[in-house]
């Protein structure tokens, strides 16, 4: 059954996935790999759905602070360019809330200790690096929690020299 979620619609968490998958669908229906790579937005960001916020006395069967940071990033306008996805598990626990942005054939970065309401900064940030003439996210006009926040940021694996 194919069940996409429009964007700026917030996802029913009691619908069921698209695929049979569990929150990581994002906003956009997904397309098989060959299509995906054809396709492919400017920049893809990746928000960590099983994320609780550091401190959360939520109960364990309560909706995660991740999957409503993705609800939030999917229910904003989403920048010329950007698509926004959910994964299951970033492993950066220890400063979740987590996320990361991956920009076709540029860099790629991970970033740690947002709030559930960090959505519009993650876009701001993914609409710099999609925006960005030399794959890298500028520092200027970053937000604060993307210049504290940084965990990684990793090289595209086309790079040709060390920076």
């Amino acid at each position: 059954m194919d069940v996409s979620v429009e964007r700026g619609a917030i996802p029913d968490s009691t619908a069921p996935e698209p695929g049979g998958d569990s929150p990581e669908a994002g906003c956009a229906p997904q397309a098989t790999p060959e299509a995906a790579r054809e396709t492919a937005p400017a920049v893809t960001l990746l928000i960590c759905t099983t994320c609780r916020a550091p401190g959360s006395d939520a109960p364990p069967d309560a909706e995660r602070d991740g999957a409503r940071l993705l609800a939030s990033a999917c229910a904003a306008s989403l920048p010329e360019g950007v698509a926004v996805e959910g994964v299951s598990c970033l492993a950066n626990c220890k400063r979740a809330l987590s996320a990361a942005m991956v920009r076709r054939d540029g860099w790629t970065y991970v970033f740690g200790d947002l709030a559930p309401d960090s959505a519009p900064d993650l876009l701001t940030g993914a609409a710099l690096l999609a925006g960005s003439q030399d794959g890298l996210m500028p520092w200027r006009g970053r937000p604060d929690v993307l210049k504290r926040g940084m965990v990684a940021r990793i090289p595209p694996l086309t790079l040709k020299e060390t920076r």
